[in-house]
């Protein structure tokens, strides 16, 4: 029962107790007493708005890999705390292979994209290397975990 009302709140977050209760066959108290449990758990960490980024003006999204010159601790703290800086960077991840981190960036358009990776990335001590890939279409919009 409770990977139906997941599914249903990573849909719709806004989604009232009352209508989820219908959708999941529960009362609607019920169903906000799962909810709040599982928010209380932390299942459900948080509740967020998607934004369209085209009518805010972003219009390039990019995943950018970046390699890292030195591999120790404080590097890598150094470089996550530059990370944390950048508004631009709506993700972030440490990889295998080739590249040490992947971002997601969003930016208003190449020359922002372009200041990013020449402003901020590459003069960073350590950064090697910066590789990004822009974003022709997106197939699959962002969804929820498969609950």
């Amino acid at each position: 029962m409770d990977t139906r009302l997941l599914a249903e709140v990573q849909r719709d977050a806004m989604v009232t107790s009352q209508e989820l209760g219908d959708r999941i066959g529960l009362s609607a108290s019920q169903a906000a007493r799962r909810r709040q449990r599982l928010e209380a758990e932390g299942v459900i960490a948080g509740y967020q708005a998607r934004l369209d980024p085209g009518r805010l003006g972003f219009g390039v999204q990019a995943f950018v890999q970046v390699q890292m010159a030195a591999h120790d601790p404080d590097a890598a703290h150094a470089f996550a705390r530059l990370v944390a800086t950048l508004p631009e960077v709506v993700g972030g991840w440490t990889i295998a292979g080739q590249s040490d981190y992947l971002l997601r960036v969003w930016c208003e358009d190449l020359g922002h994209l372009n200041r990013l990776v020449h402003g901020a990335l590459l003069p960073h001590p350590s950064v090697a290397r910066v590789q990004s890939q822009i974003v022709m279409d997106q197939l699959k919009p962002d969804t929820g975990l498969p609950v």
